[in-house]
This record gives structure tokens, sequence and C-alpha cells, in this order.
């Protein structure tokens, strides 16, 4: 990959094994607007980023080279070998190199832990485009100005909320889930520092305490929020879709899937998930 700075920009060239229209809109993300064919507007860690591909040309605006190696860089995981996890992923495994076929420029985006953990309670039982409203308003309505939007506000942010407040905003009955998250970790047990720093059985545990988060939820934000590649978030449609795929369609609980994707794909299991996701939803698999 080379870099070259032109102006406020920053181009990359030779990028190879990303495709951004995959990435965003494969269910990983919802702070985007698509502009026009694979040209985006970001917001993310308080700044508004346009990134606009053409073939293996990827153009990032505003933005400087310090800017891209202390944060774009490891947000779009650049740093990791997709090559290589699509080889191993793949081996002796028809099903998975369909998926990977079928969308070889995904790259699972390293996001705010805390924007994670909201993010992916309003999306329980939720379509994207209602995820991606409700997230905007609840940042319209508290989170801090940035030029040209709104950041995604912090827990303090969000504390003087009520439960009817946050209801107008078309949460729905994840207020009540909003609001525990929020007083939990105002009062601390939801460091971000803390919570990196347990095994993911624990990590996964501390999530959970949440009222209204459960497993899917805390292993997306394991995912999506603490780069934690190794859970494979899993709801009953994944689970069909397992089912459907490697099982013959029998029937499997949901306990030996994730033990399954684990022995299958080890610490690969959520780069795993992503393409087997995507995949599936696009073709409806397991529907």
């Amino acid at each position: 990959m080379k870099i070259e700075a032109l102006g406020s920009s920053l181009i990359l060239s030779g990028i190879t094994g990303f495709e951004i229209c995959q990435i965003l809109e494969c269910g990983q993300c919802f702070r985007f607007e698509k502009l026009e064919e694979n040209h985006y507007r970001i917001t993310a860690f308080r700044k508004i980023l346009e990134i606009k591909q053409e073939s293996d040309t990827v153009t990032l605006s505003p933005c400087t080279y310090e800017e891209f190696e202390a944060l774009w860089k490891n947000y779009f995981d650049l740093n990791r070998d997709y090559d290589k996890v699509k080889g191993i992923i793949s081996q002796n495994d028809s099903f998975m190199e369909a998926a990977i076929a079928h969308a070889p420029g995904i790259r699972v985006l390293n996001q705010e832990f805390w924007e994670m953990i909201i993010s992916f309670i309003v999306s329980q039982n939720n379509r994207i485009p209602m995820i991606k409203k409700v997230i905007e308003n609840l940042s319209q309505a508290y989170g801090t100005p940035i030029e040209g939007g709104f950041a995604f506000p912090e827990d303090h942010q969000l504390a003087g909320a009520s439960i009817d407040e946050l209801m107008l905003l078309k949460t729905g009955f994840r207020a009540k889930y909003i609001k525990d998250a929020v007083s939990r970790s105002l009062a601390g047990q939801l460091k971000e520092d803390s919570i990196k720093a347990l095994p993911s059985s624990e990590a996964r545990k501390q999530l959970t305490s949440v009222y209204g988060i459960g497993d899917k939820v805390a292993d997306c934000v394991m995912l999506f929020g603490m780069g934690r590649t190794d859970v494979f978030p899993a709801d009953v449609w994944i689970k069909r879709v397992i089912s459907q795929l490697y099982y013959g369609g029998a029937d499997i609980p949901l306990k030996e899937l994730q033990t399954f994707a684990a022995d299958k794909w080890g610490e690969n299991a959520g780069l795993a998930q992503q393409y087997l996701f995507h995949y599936a939803r696009l073709n409806k698999i397991g529907t």
C-alpha cells in the first residue's frame, strides 16, 4: 500500500482486501451516509471522514498522515493481513470460500467501545435503517457538536435523559436498557480498560450484567468495540445459518454452535462470522 498526501486528503493506493461498501454495509457500523457509489461520510471518534474508493485506490478527506497513523489505520483494521486470514478460515470449507468470494473486501472495524454498547442495545429486533436513525437521534439530542455533525454522546451526556425522553427518539423498549447501561457506566462498572483486560468469557459476563444485554450483544461489543476476533456473535438466525450450511439442517443448541465456531475458526471466529453473516443475509440463507 502506497500513501500520498494531496491537499487536505490522503490517498491510499494498491490497497487489497478492502471494499468500502462491503465494510460499511455488512451490519457492523451504523454512523455512515452513502453519498454516491463507493463514496461515504463516516462519523467516528468525534471526527467526520469522507472516504471514496476507485478500484484499489482509497481517498480519505480531510486526513493527514499523522491522523491516519493514529486513528484511521487501526479503525479500518489495516494492520491485519486479511488475505492470510481468509486462507486460514476457508481451508477445506466450500461454504466459507463462497462467503468470502461473495464479499472479499469485508474488514472488521475497530470502533468505540461505549458507542458499540449503546448501538447494539439499539440493534435488538431492529432494522439497520432504524438503528442508524435512532443513533443519529441520540447524537443530535445529546452529543457534542462537531464540524459537520454531532459526536456520539458519552455516558454523562446521556445521564439526564429520562426513559420517556429516550423513547421520543424512537428507542422503543430499548430505552430502559440504555438507561441501565448509562447508570452502570457512570458507576464505573463498564470501564473500557478494565473490561478489555479481562478474558473474553469474563468480559462477556461483565457486559451481560447490564439490563437488556445478552450474549449476542455482548459479543458484538467485544468484536467491534474491543477487537476480540475470537468471539462469534450468534442469535437464532445465525444458528439457523450454521445449521443449514454445516449440520444438514439439524437443530443445534447455541452453546454447541459456539463450540463449533471456536474449534473451527479459533481466534478468527469473529471474522468468519462477518463473511457468513453478510453472505447469508444477502442470499436469504436461514430465513
